[in-house]
């Protein structure tokens, strides 16, 4: 199995203050998710387009630079960690729960790229 890409996240200062930049920009639908944390789901077309659909979630550190994240689906996420720590890769978010999605959790890569990797739960499909 190939692991593609299956979400993106943007980190940033101000949630509020993204969502309307890139519904003005795009035209992307963007509403709050009602789950444990602030974090907004993001549309970015029609239903059978290519694209995929992302997040926005804001950032704990007030000196952290906006970042556009991708998040790769993965069968298991430890042995996909175990991999990119082989690689080269650093563990930079601990394995997680996020309630009716799966486990993610994220690393940075050769070049300090951060990305996300998810093992979806049982049936569970990213926010969208």
């Amino acid at each position: 199995m190939m692991n593609r890409p299956i979400h993106f996240e943007i980190v940033a200062q101000d949630p509020e203050r993204a969502s309307k930049f890139y519904q003005d920009v795009f035209g992307w639908t963007i509403t709050k998710w009602d789950g444990p944390v602030d974090y907004r789901i993001v549309t970015t077309g029609d239903e059978g387009t290519p694209g995929i659909n992302g997040g926005i979630i804001q950032t704990k550190d007030p000196s952290a630079p906006g970042l556009c994240v991708s998040v790769i689906d993965v069968a298991d996420l430890h042995a996909s960690l175990a991999a990119a720590k082989a690689a080269g890769g650093t563990q930079v978010v601990d394995p997680m729960t996020v309630p009716g999605v799966g486990e993610l959790a994220y690393i940075k890569d050769t070049e300090g790229i951060v990305v996300g990797l998810l093992q979806p739960s049982m049936g569970a499909q990213p926010p969208s």
